[in-house]
């Protein structure tokens, strides 16, 4: 008897799922439960299990796109377990053990005489040069995987590096003046974020607002607290939970940036469910911070870094994506200096973080080098005034260049003096 997996309900809007990759390949051997392919959907990326163990027959293919309950594949769960399958391990069992073998000495190194040929620029063993190639590799020092081999059996000929040195540029195997195209299938995820951006810059009244941030004070702080940190709750201490701290705190303050349209109405947010935007291996994702304005600054490390490793690994789930208020974006780590970042509809608003940069700025009428860097708010205006949006960013600027004031929300010696 055969079992049919089929496409799983994934979510109440998600109709259809790409097959990304067969785990098990057709006529393998499965064990239940055991992982046997990747579908990918507009949001997320999951795993099917088998149902039953026995042999696999594969029905859809890689890259194929399935509606939910299609049949993906069946199991003939009658069929005998080949020989010599070891069963899955159970998880936490331990590996049997093996008898400890008698040790051997050793045997002394052999003594090897140089001949002059020896004596001579060597590159890596597993590369084949002719003498004079492997001269010339050694005494320029020039990484072999950028020469392309033109000698039999995929050996580099003295012409292949003259050819590399001439053309330091060029890519690796690629001819001079190359014209090819490749065409490639857009993945449900790209497809959906094609989708959204344009909407968003369709259907919102998108602008934009800058500001600049002097970040000496948190890099300051930061070396002076970051081992303490990580030695208390086992976390480095990053700029994003400054940012989320300061941008929760300014939310509240002013809810208009909290807020969404939905129909007539608009929706103001008491709570902050900050988006992370993160770069996924297939394509931007933003998992959300639920309750950030409650979480200390190191459970907001700790929900950033789990976050990030899951879309790295493309664990994310239908939940960590769904919702969100509020987004903030890190152009800064690919060293984007300024940008305007698209809001994250149906949100009204997204604050793009940018790279640090030392760069002259006015203090006290002194000229006086800083870090600084360059924060950009996209808001939508049917929601939000310029007055609202300019004050929220000037609020956050403020909270970061006093971090101090991220413990009350204003300045300490105010709070103790109740102004």
């Amino acid at each position: 008897m055969s079992v049919e997996i089929k496409v799983p309900s994934v979510g109440e809007s998600i109709n259809e799922v790409t097959l990304t990759k067969w785990i098990r390949k057709d006529g393998e051997w499965v064990d239940r439960d055991e992982v046997i392919a990747e579908l990918e959907s507009e949001k997320a990326t999951f795993e099917i299990n088998a149902e039953k163990a026995g042999i696999l027959h594969t029905i859809a293919k890689e890259d194929d796109t399935l509606q939910i309950g299609d049949v993906v594949c069946t199991i003939d769960d009658t069929a005998q377990k080949p020989a010599g399958k070891e069963p899955a391990k159970e998880p936490g069992k331990p590996e049997p053990k093996q008898e400890a073998k008698p040790e051997q000495k050793p045997e002394a190194p052999a003594v090897k005489t140089i001949s002059p040929e020896e004596n001579t620029p060597r590159i890596k063993e597993d590369v084949k040069a002719s003498p004079v190639a492997a001269a010339i590799l050694a005494d320029k020092k020039i990484d072999v995987s950028k020469v392309t081999p033109t000698g039999s059996h995929g050996k580099i000929m003295k012409h292949d590096v003259l050819d590399a040195l001439s053309n330091p540029g060029r890519a690796i195997g690629k001819e001079l003046f190359s014209r090819q195209e490749k065409e490639q299938k857009m993945s449900n995820l790209r497809r959906t974020i094609s989708r959204r951006l344009v909407e968003a810059k369709n259907s919102t009244a998108m602008l934009t607002t800058f500001n600049e941030v002097n970040m000496s004070p948190i890099m300051e702080l930061r070396a002076k607290y970051k081992e303490t940190f990580k030695k208390t709750h086992e976390i480095n201490l990053g700029f994003m939970s400054f940012f989320t701290k300061a941008c929760c705190f300014a939310l509240q303050e002013w809810p208009s940036v909290n807020a969404r349209i939905d129909g007539d109405n608009i929706i103001q947010h008491e709570y902050c469910d900050i988006s992370i935007a993160v770069s996924s291996p297939k394509g931007l994702v933003v998992p959300v911070i639920r309750n950030a304005e409650s979480l200390s600054m190191a459970e907001i490390e700790k929900e950033v870094a789990q976050l990030a490793a899951k879309a790295r690994d493309s664990k994310l789930t239908i939940e960590e994506m769904t919702g969100g208020t509020f987004t903030i974006t890190n152009g800064g780590i690919f060293g984007s200096l300024m940008s305007t970042p698209i809001i994250n509809i149906p949100q009204s608003a997204i604050l793009g973080m940018h790279n640090i940069v030392e760069r002259p700025v006015a203090e006290k009428g002194q000229v006086v080098i800083r870090p600084m860097m360059y924060i950009a708010l996209s808001y939508d205006h049917r929601v939000i005034d310029g007055r609202e949006s300019v004050s929220f960013l000037v609020r956050v600027k403020q909270m970061l260049e006093n971090p101090e004031q991220l413990l009350f929300g204003k300045d300490p010696v105010k709070a103790l003096l109740q102004l």
